[in-house]
């Protein structure tokens, strides 16, 4: 999967915004000032964190190697995707798709 695909889809998301906040090296997508996504610049294979239910993020976790406790986040509400290709395309979208409408609702 192209880190570029991973961006431009999540940039698609309505009123969706880049910024750095923690400085070089984070790529955090907001929407409505609230992260919804974070990107690790420069990591192979890509590792994305997002805002996700807590009982689906523990769902995730254990079904899936790929599926982290979110990395230096709230781990009840965060989970970091190492997109290594456990996880397919479409899965990766709705999971995008989730973690921007917990935020933006």
């Amino acid at each position: 999967m192209d880190h570029k695909t991973v961006e431009e889809y999540i940039l698609e998301m309505p009123n969706s915004v880049l910024e750095y906040p923690f400085g070089e090296g984070v790529a955090v997508y907001k929407v409505k000032g609230k992260m919804f996504a974070l990107i690790m610049d420069n990591k192979t294979p890509v590792n994305l964190s997002l805002k996700c239910d807590p009982m689906l993020a523990e769902t995730l976790r254990a079904k899936y190697e790929s599926v982290l406790p979110g990395y230096h986040l709230n781990k009840r509400h965060w989970n970091t995707l190492i997109l290594s290709g456990q996880l397919d395309w479409p899965q990766v979208q709705d999971l995008i798709r989730h973690s921007y409408n917990l935020v933006a609702k």
